[in-house]
């Protein structure tokens, strides 16, 4: 009798050659559990770097010293559409600008300058009033702009 030993005995492929067959290694890499734990770690780092941010609680002394970072109000130049240069409210020429900045920053090279253009001035000219604010040492210049109050229509 022929039992039903070997790979061609109708066993429904269960044999050795029939499994085989039927699996075969994954060649896919299944992706699913790395953006599983990649989302655990960001909720994990998302819940602690806050915690990370605060200090120890500390009853810090009192002191009537002036703080260190003075410069609570920034010195804002002007250029109108006509060219004029203007220090808060008060007109002055190129050639004074830096002196008066310097008067008015107590010869502080890092106090803050904002610089406001009009809109149809010249380009160069906003840059040689920067420029010439630059060559007087101050190094903390910057540009102010006007936000839209709505997005531009096309």
């Amino acid at each position: 009798m022929a039992g039903g030993l070997g790979p061609s005995s109708g066993g429904g492929g269960r044999g050795p050659l029939g499994a085989r067959s039927r699996y075969r290694p994954m060649a896919d890499i299944n992706v699913t559990p790395l953006v599983d734990v990649m989302l655990v770690l960001l909720i994990v780092f998302m819940v602690t770097a806050p915690m990370m941010t605060t200090g120890v609680n500390v009853d810090l002394p009192k002191t009537d010293a002036t703080p260190v970072n003075s410069d609570n109000k920034p010195i804002t130049v002007s250029i109108k559409a006509d060219g004029s240069t203007y220090i808060g409210d008060q007109v002055v020429s190129l050639d004074e600008l830096v002196a008066k900045l310097q008067a008015m920053s107590q010869n502080d090279p890092t106090h803050r300058i904002f610089v406001r253009g009009d809109q149809h001035i010249d380009y160069g000219k906003v840059m040689e009033v920067m420029g010439r604010i630059t060559q007087g040492g101050f190094t903390r210049v910057a540009l102010l702009a006007q936000q839209p109050t709505s997005a531009p229509t096309k």
